[in-house]
Order: structure tokens, then C-alpha cells, then sequence
């Protein structure tokens, strides 16, 4: 998914500004019996300060601000007295070889556990992308899980903030992005320098550094600036982060903040604080929208000045409002810097740096994120594993925990609170946001269900939260409603984790928000069902109607299928049977003649001309071959259109046998999508995209669980690495489905509490499970038994908890509950074949 608008494919992103804010009405306030929801007034486009003072620093009030006249010396014989008593080094040539100038780390830093799985992470995966060709589209964030701000190394202002591939290092971005589709808002940079200019620029502060010998994990990074003999280190918290800049020489002690929209308001030199805030957005905010930060230096402030600045952030406005400090140099050179951030004001920014940084040494800052990222990947754990498939697999879990993001925060007391990006109020409750649903919804959150229950249950309670304060679900969040993809898959999400069991949210209100979306035309594509009208009228939506008029009926269908689900759930259904009515609106789309699911238009007449080949805008970022399988809920259905099993697994034969031809159609020009679906090799099946996600688990339903099992195995053996992926990885869900499908479980059909059973990658794996440890285990006769490389790709049995399994599919509730899932592999397809004769997964058609 490259987060697109709904009606094209972007060109190269322009400069101008994006439209400020978002086009749904100002909620109302939630009843006052709604403690969770409460609202907390504040003033638009002036949030106040609530936060009492925090000993031993006073309000921030009385901060006065650096006059922008304050100007450096040419020369800082201070900082080089300091240095030189320190000493520190004199200034020198480039060293060739930077890593053998790096400092060891010290042997009781969480980064020296080489066993620890953080270590296993390197968060550059993925990131060595382009406009034109993507590998993961992804930023090498150093953060908490689901933290509410990541940080990154930056290379680039713009959109592709951070490429493996660019020498230099401008400085370090506290950063939102979820995609360079949907781009940042409310990012600041952090710069450094020790040279005889004022750092007032980017180009002042970059610098080259040594790809090789930069560690980048989830807890910490660190790189050595070279033309500025600056060791850069960085540890996260949940809305902030400590850095430790190690100055080993030069004559200056440079260090500046700069948003990429906004302005550093004000400098104590007294308390050695920064208050700033950026504006920088793309959209989904009201206009009272500020990104607050507050940062404690421990280092005397000895000159400070602002600066304005231009910057490449596109929507980000033109100018902002930077500030250099010059810093007394303490000895030994180490200055440590700790920034927290709020969306809510800077008093609450002081008390998010006060409660989750203090004054701690960034050691045990460090040493706090390492035991929190050790127990949230700890959650699985696998055995007899090679080297780099441990890498993958845990740099893959490790994007799982990245989004959505919490976007709430706690106020004096501990209570929850959060800005709303829909009214600009400040509301009781959680909140989360940066994802989208058409993509998260295949994979990564069916994961959560799994692995973090409790956690998925109070995400659902903050998009409920969306519902109340915007009126709607989210489609696409980043931070509020933006127009992007298609369907209203949050509706399926929460459908799925009430039938897994996950109960923490009031069902009437989950309902009310599906129906909304399922009935009612919204105003804006960005969210509910654009096109919703004609659907429930024709039974699908035309194509001289709406765009991605395929997309939109196959997504429409398979949410109103789990809608229907979770209202007999809950016992209505007289709300369930018109919505199991439309849940077969796929088929009216399903042309026999051609063999696919095309464009019709609202007299019936099928959209002329067509072509297999072609990604028209009947559907989205794809074509014919990636979208007619659209239909996860009723596979058994889709079967019997095409004429039964045997001719349904020779077309998906044939769909992974033929060139990887396509035709631009409405894009007008090669998109990255159809690049990397023919670099990949894998003929008309596109894993870089999300649309055939499901589709090798439909070999499953046809009776042939020994095609899923050789296709999965070779996608995860030659797609995935350390180093790539094999498209957008999406806030998680490409990740998501490495993670299900080497564990060799699949939610074929979200709305349903069940997964389709492939075959495990490795020889054993733990989950640590709420209810006890599952264990998923891989046995094989073969002579490499117990190394991931000879598993054989073919199953030939399954017990659960030591009693045959006899099916093709497993109840969620049966994983939940712990126990052990034993496979027997075999290198001998026909064996696996054979299984094909016991129940299929679930369908529409055949059990309902």
C-alpha cells in the first residue's frame, strides 16, 4: 500500500502547503455520563497550560526568550579551554576507518547482551527505498512499542526522511510518520556541530558517518558524526527521549532545534530548558494542532540565537523558527539532552519529561527501553532458528509493535487524556492513531488478537473514541481522518476481536459506529464507504459512480459479512440478516466470460474496454489478477464461480506461472507497485501489496494445502531478509503476515475466529500467551532435523495438545488457550496433499 488518494497514484509530492484540517463537523461533547470521555475545555489555537508546577523547575511561564539578535563569537575560547582541560582531541583529518574510533561499549550496557532480542533488530531494514522502488518504505525508529513519537536519523527533509544509502547524517527528527505516502506532521530536528559556524542549517550540521559501524535498535542508536567527532546516541520513552552527545573535538559545542513548521519560543538559561513547538502537518487537524516539546540540557547555555529556515517538509510551510545554542562544554565532552513532547501544551510536555525521564543518566534510560523491548519481543520465542532468519523474523515483530501509536498521555493524577485531532478539545480516554485499516486489517491486527489481546481491546476503545469525537471509524488515521485507500475495515477489526473474545468495549456503541458506515453516504472519501448508496441499491458499487468500484463492493461485502457476525453476536439480528444479504455482492461483479471480477456500471453493463493486464481505476494498486480473489470470507463461493476446485487451483496456477505483465491504465505511468511486482519473479501474484495477501491460503480452501505450503515457504525464504522487504511494509502488516506465516497459522477471514493452517518455517517456537504458552512445533524424519534450513516444506499431520487435528483450519480460542500445536513435517508433497480432504476452512457459502 503506498497510502494514496482514493482516485490516484501520486507524482512526485509537491511543494505547496496541504489543506489545513479536515472536512468532518465538530463533535459534541460526549454525555456527562460518559466519565471515560469526559471533555476537558481548552482555548482553540491556545491550549492553556494546566499542568502545576513540577519541583524543583517552576512553571515555564516566566521563560524568557533569547532575543534572535544574540549572536555567537567566531571563536569560543571558553568551550576550548574546557575542551582542552578535558582533553579533548585537536581537530584532525578524516580517520578511514570510523569504527575503530568508536569508544567500546561499556560492558554493562543492555546494547553488549549479544543474546538480548532487541540486538537481533536492525531498524534500517527497509529503509534504502525511493519514490520509485520500494524495499519497506520504512524509518529506522528508535522507540517504545506504539510509543507516541519515534526518532530517527535524517537524511533528507522531505518525505524519505532517512536512506540507508546517503553518506551523511543532518541531525535527529522526533518524527510521526507512518509511511512517506502519508508523510510527518508535528516533527522537530535535533542538530549537532562542533565547527566555528552557528548551527542554523541542516547543511551546517550534516555530517558523514559510517554505515557499518552504527548500531540502530528499537531501544538505541548511535553513530559516529565524523566531520564533527561527535559520538550521536539515543535511547526512547514512550513520548520523548534521552541523547547523549559525546564531543571529542572542536572548538564549538554546537547544539540547535529547528521544526520543520513552527518555532522554538523560548530558552532558560537558568534551568537549561527549550520550549518549542512545530505546526508541521499534512492534514486531519484542527488549526489549534501543536506538536509541544520541551528539552532539559545538562550543560551550561552560554549564546543562543534564532534562525529562520526554509524546509523541504512538504505541507510544512515555508519558513520556521529555529534555535542555535552554544554550550559550555562539560568535561570528558558528554552532553546529555532529554526531550519529552505533548499534543496537549508544554506543561504537559514538562510533566511527560518529568515522569518518564527525570534526571536518570541515559544509561538507565537505556537500560529502562532494552527490559521493555526484551519482554515485548520475548513474546515469542524461537528455537533452532539460523542466524538470519532470527533477524528477519525479529525485526518483522518488531514493525509489529510500532503501530498504531498511542496518541494519549496522563495527566497529574494518572488519568488518560488526549487532544482530539476533530475538535481540537482535549478529551478523557485512550487514543490511537497512525494506521490504516486496509492494510492492518489483513494481518496485523488479527496478530494483536493473538499475542496482545488486552492491548488490540483498548485500541478498539480509542477508535470508539474517533467515533464520538469525529463522528465516524477511521478508514486511514494520521493523526485524525485522511483521505487514503479505500473501505471501512475498522468495522472488521472490531468484529473479529469481539468473536476472539476480546470484550473490553461497549458493544451498542461498536455497533452504532459499524452501521453508521455500512448505511450512511459519507461527506469525504476519508471515511466510511464512499459510493454506499448505490451499493445497497445495485449490489455493488458502479463504476461510473465511484472509482475502485471492484475494491470498494469486494471490501463492502466482506465487512458486512463481519458486521453481520458480531451483531448476532451480541444478539441482533435483525440488524445481522440484510447485512449477510450483501455479503455476497462480489458475485454480481464476477464475469465468467473473462474469468475475473471487473468494472459494471449502473445499467448492469460491464465497463468496456478491458483488459487482464490493466490496473484501471475499477480497482487499486492492482489489476485483474490482484483483486479477483477479493472475497476471504467465502472462498468456497468464489470456487464455485470459477467452476470448482480443479479450475480454481490451475487459475492460481496460472496466476503465479505467467509473465509479471502489466499495463499503467489510470496511473498513466510505471507506479512502484507494478516495479516490484516484476523484480519479485512471482508472475501475476504481487506480494509488495497487500490486495493478494490471502490468496495462497485460497489453495488451502480448494483442497491443496500442499500449493500454500511450497508458495508461502518461497516467498518467506526469497523475499524477505534483514536487509528488505518486498514492498511497502505498512505499518506492520507485511510484517504481520512474515511472522503468521512462518508460524504457520493464517486469518484467511477476518470476522471469523479462525486461522487457516499452513506449515511452520522453524522447529519450534513459544508464544507467551495470556492464558499459558503456546508452543508450535515443526518435527521432521529428515537428516537436518532441528535447523530451520532443511525443514521441509510439506505437512503431513497435526496434533493439537497430542490429539489429531482434523482440519484445515484452527479455532482461535483453541490457540488462546495455550497448550501445544505439533506439526509432522514431510519433503513429500503428495503427503500433504492428501490432507486435503480434511475440513476446510470456513466460507459463506458452506457454513453459513
Amino acid at each position: 500500500m503506498s497510502a494514496k488518494t482514493t482516485t490516484s497514484h501520486p507524482r512526485p509530492p509537491p511543494a505547496a502547503a496541504a489543506p489545513a484540517g479536515n472536512t468532518a463537523a465538530p463533535a459534541a461533547a460526549a454525555p456527562a455520563a460518559r466519565g471515560r470521555h469526559k471533555v476537558r475545555p481548552s482555548k482553540a489555537g491556545a491550549p492553556a497550560t494546566r499542568i502545576p508546577p513540577i519541583p524543583p523547575i517552576s512553571p515555564i511561564s516566566p521563560i524568557s526568550p533569547i532575543p534572535a539578535t544574540t549572536a555567537p563569537p567566531a571563536t569560543a575560547t571558553a568551550d576550548a579551554a574546557t575542551a582542552t582541560r578535558a582533553g579533548a582531541a585537536a581537530p584532525q583529518s578524516k580517520i578511514e576507518n570510523p569504527k575503530s574510533r568508536i569508544p567500546p561499549i561499556p560492558p554493562d550496557s543492555p546494547e553488549a547482551n549479544p543474546a538480548g532480542l532487541a540486538n537481533l533488530v536492525d531498524t534500517r531494514q527497509g529503509s534504502d527505498s525511493s519514490f520509485a522502488f520500494s524495499t519497506g518504505n520504512t524509518l529506522p525508529l528508535t522507540t517504545m512499542p506504539h510509543g507516541m513519537i519515534g526518532w530517527t536519523p535524517q537524511t533528507d527533509e522531505g518525505r524519505w526522511v532517512f536512506d540507508r544509502r546517503s553518506p551523511k547524517i543532518q541531525g535527529f527528527r522526533g518524527t510521526h510518520q507512518p509511511s512517506p505516502w502519508i508523510a510527518d506532521y508535528g516533527q522537530f530536528l535535533i542538530m549537532v556541530a562542533s565547527d566555528g559556524n552557528p548551527l542554523d542549517s541542516p547543511a551546517v550540521a550534516e555530517s558523514y558517518y559510517s554505515p557499518a559501524a552504527t548500531i540502530a535498535r528499537p531501544h538505541y542508536f548511535r553513530a559516529t558524526l565524523e566531520r564533527h567527532g561527535i559520538i550521536a546516541e539515543m535511547t526512547p520513552t514512550a513520548r520523548g527521549a534521552s541523547f547523549r552527545f559525546t564531543y571529542t573535538r572542536g572548538a564549538n559545542t554546537w547544539l540547535a532545534f529547528k521544526p520543520a513548521q513552527g518555532e522554538v519560543m523560548r530558552v532558560d538559561r537558568e534551568r537549561r530548558l527549550v520550549i518549542g513547538v512545530s505546526t508541521a502537518h499534512q492534514g486531519g487537524v484542527p488549526g489549534n494542532f501543536r506538536c509541544h516539546f520541551v528539552a532539559e540540557i545538562d550543560a551550561p547555555i552560554i549564546a543562543a540565537g534564532r534562525f529562520e529556515a526554509s524546509t523541504a517538509a512538504p505541507g510544512a510551510g515555508a519558513m520556521a523558527a529555529g534555535m542555535w545554542l552554544r554550550l559550555r562544554r562539560p568535561a570528558g565532552g558528554v552532553v546529555t539532552v532529554r526531550v519529552a513532547t505533548s499534543f496537549i501544551d508544554s506543561g504537559q510536555a514538562l510533566l511527560n519529561l518529568r515522569r518518564e525521564l527525570g534526571r536518570d543518566p541515559f544509561d538507565a534510560t537505556l537500560a529502562a527501553a532494552a527490559a521493555v523491548w526484551e519482554k515485548c519481543l520475548g513474546v515469542i520465542r524461537l528455537e533452532g532458528a539460523g542466524a538470519d532468519r532470527l533477524r528477519t523474523f525479529y525485526g518483522c515483530l518488531y514493525r509489529t509493535m510500532l503501530f498504531p501509536r498511542r496518541w494519549h498521555e496522563h495527566d497529574a493524577a494518572g488519568k488518560r487524556i488526549h487532544f482530539s485531532p476533530f475538535d481540537g478539545r482535549t478529551y478523557d480516554g485512550p487514543f490511537y492513531t497512525d494506521c490504516g485499516f486496509w492494510d492492518v486489517h489483513r494481518t496485523l491486527l488479527p496478530l494483536l488478537s493473538l499475542i496482545a489481546p488486552a492491548l488490540l481491546g483498548d485500541m478498539i476503545e480509542g477508535w470508539l473514541n474517533v467515533f464520538r469525537e469525529g463522528r465516524w471509524l477511521p478508514s486511514w488515521a494520521s493523526p485524525g481522518y485522511r483521505e487514503c485507500m479505500v473501505g471501512s475495515h475498522g468495522s472488521a477489526v472490531i468484529a473479529d476481536a469481539w468473536l476472539k473474545g476480546i470484550r473490553s468495549f461497549d458493544p451498542a456503541a461498536a455497533l452504532a459506529a459499524m452501521l453508521k458506515d455500512a448505511t450512511a453516504e459519507p461527506p469525504t472519501p476519508a471515511y466510511g464507504r464512499t459510493g454506499v448508496t448505490m451499493y445497497q441499491k445495485l449490489g455493488y458499487v458502479p463504476s461510473d459512480h465511484a472509482t475502485h468500484s471492484v475494491a470498494r463492493t469486494c471490501d463492502y461485502a466482506h465487512c458486512d459479512f463481519a458486521i453481520a457476525q458480531f451483531a448476532r453476536a451480541i444478539g441482533r439480528g435483525d440488524a445481522a440478516a440484510p447485512l449477510l444479504a450483501r455479503a455476497s455482492s462480489y458475485r454480481r461483479l464476477y464475469d465468467a466470460k473473462t474469468g475475473f471480477l471487473r468494472g459494471r456500471l449502473a445499467n448492469g453493463r460491464w465497463r468496456a474496454p478491458f483488459s487482464e493486464f490493466a490496473w484501471s481505476s475499477d480497482y487499486i494498486e492492482g489489476g485483474p489478477w490482484q483483486h479477483t480473489w477479493a472475497a476471504p470470507h467465502d472462498a468456497a463461493g468464489l470456487i464455485k464461480l470459477m467452476g470448482g476446485d480443479k479450475k480454481f487451483t490451475a487459475r492460481l496456477d496460472r496466476m503465479l506461472a505467467q509473465p509479471p505483465r502489466f499495463e499503467t491504465g489510470h496511473y498513466g505511468f510505471e507506479i512502484h507497485e507494478m516495479t516490484e511486482m516484476a523484480a519479485a519473479s512471482f508472475g501475476q501474484y504481487a506480494h509488495s501489496n497487500q490486495p493478494v495477501h490471502h490468496v495462497l491460503w485460497l489453495y488451502t480452501a480448494a483442497g491443496r494445502p500442499d500449493r500454500t505450503q511450497h508458495w508461502v515457504r518461497r516467498v518467506v525464504d526469497e523475499l524477505y531478509t534483514p536487509e528488505r522487504f518486498p514492498g511497502d511494509e505498512d505499518n506492520g502488516e507485511m510484517s504481520a503476515w512474515y511472522i503468521l506465516a512462518t508460524l504457520g497459522i493464517f486469518p484467511l477471514t477476518v470476522g471469523h475466529p479462525a486461522y487457516v493452517l499452513g506449515a511452520p518455517r522453524f522447529p519450534r517456537a513459544t508464544l507467551a500467551l495470556p492464558a499459558g504458552p503456546l508452543v508450535i512445533t515443526a518435527g521432521s524424519a529428515s537428516p537436518a532435523a532441528g535447523a530451520d534450513a532443511g525443514l521441509p516444506p510439506y505437512v503431513a499431520g497435526v496434533t493439537l495438545n497430542g490429539r489429531p487435528h482434523c482440519s484445515l483450519e484452527i479455532p482461535h480460542a483453541a490457540l488462546a488457550a495455550g497448550g501445544e500445536l505439533a506439526f509432522t513435517m514431510t519433503p513429500d508433497p503428495k503427503q500433504a496433499a492428501a490432507r486435503g480432504k480434511l475440513a476446510r476452512p470456513f466460507s459463506l457459502s458452506t457454513h453459513m
